[in-house]
């Protein structure tokens, strides 16, 4: 379960040594976008480095690693697969090279001998891949569905806007290909950091559209983001009245019961239950 997942740039000492002091659920050590190509081989070994000596139990560790069209993305792969990392996050990815990366990890981790299974993060960056995102959520070990909306406005051609207008669609396309496979959909990082308000209408609109985490350039985007991808109080209390009503349903033998004048069935029930699993994991109980 994700809310927030930070961006870290991998060649950046002082913002690796502070990664595991930011409230997201996920922290993404880049190795792509931000590191020049000068840059590539020492952030590598940086953080190598620094997941060698640092413990970080309570979030979970991504690795954006270079695109497996270039011999870099492999060179990412075979330093940096351990027991140390969770998910690999895959820029541009297509259901090609989401399918070599799946089975590439199978390969290390039994080649190294880990005791996890490492899962994939796709980033649905490329007006392709955002056709073929169903094919590319089936795939093993793909956890969730990045949606990358800066690049994909540069494959449209279209500039972006703060209300989002032109990645509507793409947004859709991967909450509906997430939710079919019952994995994280996570919306497109906000790119303006010293506009609160926008960041807040932007992460309320993605909620709404059935994301369920967002992605964070800037430490002090998190609590707003973890603010809105939370379930309210409001929610937390209603989904607490369906559980409790189940139970003294199904003491009763009755087959159907309503809450505060809504009729409840299995769905809904579904629902309250993940909810409040959410609800527990982030302490808002």
């Amino acid at each position: 379960m994700r809310r927030s997942l930070l961006f870290i740039p991998a060649n950046s000492p002082a913002m690796l040594q502070n990664a595991d002091i930011f409230a997201s659920d996920a922290v993404i050590f880049d190795l792509e976008d931000a590191v020049a190509l000068s840059e590539k081989d020492a952030a590598l070994h940086l953080l190598d480095q620094y997941l060698d000596s640092n413990q970080l139990d309570q979030i979970e560790i991504v690795v954006r690693i270079n695109g497996l069209d270039t011999k870099l993305g492999y060179k990412d792969l075979e330093v940096i697969i351990n027991n140390r990392i969770d998910t690999i996050m895959l820029p541009k990815a297509t259901p090609k090279t989401t399918l070599t990366l799946s089975h590439f990890l199978k390969r290390m981790e039994k080649k190294k001998k880990l005791t996890k299974k490492i899962g994939i993060i796709p980033i649905i960056e490329l007006a392709s891949s955002v056709l073929e995102v169903s094919a590319i959520a089936k795939i093993d070990r793909v956890n969730g569905l990045l949606l990358g909306g800066e690049d994909l406005a540069t494959d449209l051609e279209v500039g972006r806007t703060k209300n989002g207008q032109e990645i509507f669609l793409a947004r859709s396309l991967v909450v509906l290909a997430a939710k079919a496979n019952q994995i994280d959909a996570i919306d497109t990082p906000f790119t303006h950091t010293d506009d609160e308000i926008s960041l807040r209408e932007d992460s309320i609109l993605a909620k709404s559209l059935g994301m369920n985490a967002k992605a964070c350039i800037h430490p002090l985007q998190i609590e707003t983001v973890n603010e809105v991808f939370s379930p309210s109080q409001e929610e937390i209390l209603f989904a607490q009245k369906i559980i409790k009503a189940e139970e003294k349903a199904l003491k009763e033998n009755k087959g159907a019961f309503s809450v505060d004048g809504k009729m409840i069935d299995k769905p809904i029930i579904y629902r309250a239950k993940k909810l409040l699993a959410k609800a527990e994991k982030w302490n808002l109980l």
